[in-house]
């Protein structure tokens, strides 16, 4: 169970993951390395640490304990969260000294990241996504009435 924010202890186990399991494997990107992006406490029913992992070899969604009720399914039982972007299904792990977590697998293919800011933004736009339900996000991006180039090119907007 997490009182604080886990990131630095997430950042630290993958680093040690990529280290020691991940070394010289050909779908790793070069380019990238490990970090937790966004990490918050979210109630879903229960209080849980939620956040994006970003490494060389993938980006997933991770779930970790805020409370002493917070179980860990069975291994390979599958554990679904609902958030308003739809349903998501997420296996239960165990790594020492994280302990107990939950993840969600969104992105396989590291390659198409240049580098790291890219990713990191890839990862803070799939939270932001997670809560807008389908359709919702164009609304709100025309709402805004962006100003500058770069929030055009973020909302996918022209001008």
């Amino acid at each position: 169970m997490y009182q604080d924010d886990p990131s630095d202890l997430i950042e630290s186990t993958f680093r040690r993951i990529h280290a020691e399991r991940m070394a010289g494997l050909p779908l790793l990107n070069p380019a990238l390395e490990v970090a937790a992006v966004g990490f918050a406490l979210v109630d879903g029913g229960m209080m849980e640490w939620r956040g994006v992992l970003v490494t060389p070899w993938c980006i997933n969604l991770l779930l970790l304990p805020a409370t002493t009720d917070w179980t860990l399914p069975n291994s390979h039982e599958r554990v679904f969260r609902e958030y308003p972007a739809g349903t998501f299904g997420f296996l239960g792990n165990h790594e020492d000294p994280l302990g107990d977590y939950l993840i969600c697998p969104l992105i396989h293919d590291m390659k198409q990241f240049a580098d790291q800011e890219s990713a990191q933004m890839t990862a803070r736009a799939c939270l932001i996504a997670l809560d807008l339900a389908p359709g919702q996000g164009e609304a709100d991006a025309a709402a805004a009435a962006p100003d500058s180039p770069s929030r055009r090119k973020l909302f996918g907007l022209r001008g």
